[in-house]
């Protein structure tokens, strides 16, 4: 038996927020969402989860998507890890485009 009476879900609080702000037009109608790993080990599911809920709602408003290394621990950040987290970021379908964001992370300088 099939109820019609049975309200739609509720969006949550975070799109909540966002179609206030586009109803006001407090951010021009702009929505960019960002994604900032420390690259001192391997993302685990729980930054699935950001990079999912933060691109995705980037992509739900046509808006724009961050990768941005966060630097705050620089002694522990390693290639292997920021390589890894790119890959991974790709992925799982998140498009950056043209803002990935390295800066303060100490890398190798690729010419050897």
């Amino acid at each position: 038996m099939h109820n019609n009476n049975i309200p739609a879900p509720s969006k949550d609080f975070i799109r909540e927020i966002i179609d206030q702000h586009n109803k006001s037009k407090r951010f021009d109608g702009r929505v960019h969402t960002r994604f900032p790993p420390e690259p001192n080990g391997y993302l685990h599911i729980g930054h699935a989860k950001s990079i999912a809920l933060n691109s995705g709602i980037a992509a739900e408003y046509g808006g724009k998507f961050n990768l941005r290394f966060d630097d705050t621990n620089p002694s522990k950040e390693e290639v292997e890890y920021v390589e890894s987290i790119i890959a991974d970021v790709r992925w799982l379908g998140a498009d950056w485009e043209d803002r990935l964001d390295l800066k303060g992370i100490l890398l190798p300088d690729p010419s050897g």
